[in-house]
């Protein structure tokens, strides 16, 4: 989890790890690549086969079903023959399966998340990136999406990379970040003990 206040850099962050934006110095490897020497064309692949992506706002497209948002990433890269029963098996995980012909702008909020989370996980990432995944969400639905996106890491072995300002709604997680100043230390809050990572 990355944790800090609005401006410190949290999305600044997420967004170079996920390769929307570049480091104006330094480098950053995914899965022992450098990302930062691939072409505009290999980072596109990249980011489509290594990452899986969680936002805000669910950014799915209206006039599609829940089950062909889910199976966009894998039409994008190239589909095969098990895209389709890994989408359906994504979607009863996260408790679509009856919503599964169903238009994306005739499903709540909540099921919005949900169907986000399972085309995040399409591809089998090695890191899903969510930005503020329940920034839009009742507090109610907040709680169900975060026990979800918990249940998901165990149960795939799934590492998610979370950044909001919300800490408390997500408990305990494997590892705390907080920006600072545009610095990051570990931990909940940075202190002048801490050492702040590179």
């Amino acid at each position: 989890m990355i944790v800090g206040s609005s401006g410190s850099g949290k999305s600044t962050l997420l967004n170079m790890v996920g390769l929307l934006d570049h480091p104006s110095s330094g480098k950053i490897f995914i899965d022992g690549t450098d990302t930062t020497t691939l072409s505009d064309d290999k980072v596109s692949s990249f980011r489509n086969t290594k990452l899986g992506f969680i936002f805000q706002f669910s950014n799915l497209l209206a006039d599609l079903s829940v089950l062909e948002n889910v199976l966009l990433p894998r039409q994008i890269g190239g589909t095969d023959g098990t895209a389709e029963k890994e989408a359906i098996d994504l979607l009863k995980v996260v408790g679509l399966e009856t919503q599964l012909h169903k238009r994306a702008n005739k499903i709540s909020g909540g099921q919005a998340q949900r169907v986000a989370i399972a085309r995040g996980l399409i591809n089998k990432p090695s890191i899903v990136l969510a930005d503020e995944p329940t920034g839009n969400l009742d507090s109610i639905t907040s709680e169900t999406i975060v026990q979800l996106m918990k249940s998901m890491a165990k149960k795939l072995n799934q590492t998610f990379i979370i950044v909001t300002h919300d800490r408390q709604h997500f408990g305990d997680v494997d590892r705390v970040i907080t920006i600072k100043d545009g610095k990051a230390f570990e931990g909940d809050q940075p202190s002048s003990e801490m050492e702040i990572l590179v």
